[in-house]
């Protein structure tokens, strides 16, 4: 077997590997939509839970004037320390 004959039957090869993973992606491509539409179909898409999620809450104006005054001291004591 030459060489030029093993490039040939390596470069069928390499295209007829990537024709079977590209052909595999494209059919489970289609899978999960035709999962997906079937899902949707009978209902099974919605929330069971009940009650709906609660959002997060704010943090209080006390924390939030906490965090402004200690960021505040912080910058003062690093000016006065680096002039």
């Amino acid at each position: 077997m030459t060489i030029v004959e093993m490039l040939e039957q390596s470069g069928i090869l390499t295209v007829l590997g990537m024709a079977v993973v590209f052909g595999f992606l494209i059919i489970m491509i289609i899978c999960i939509a035709l999962a997906g539409k079937l899902i949707h179909a009978l209902g099974l898409d919605k929330d069971v839970g009940g009650t709906p999620p609660v959002p997060a809450a704010a943090p209080p104006k006390a924390a939030a004037s906490a965090t402004t005054a200690v960021i505040s001291a912080a910058v003062a004591e690093y000016r006065k320390t680096n002039p």
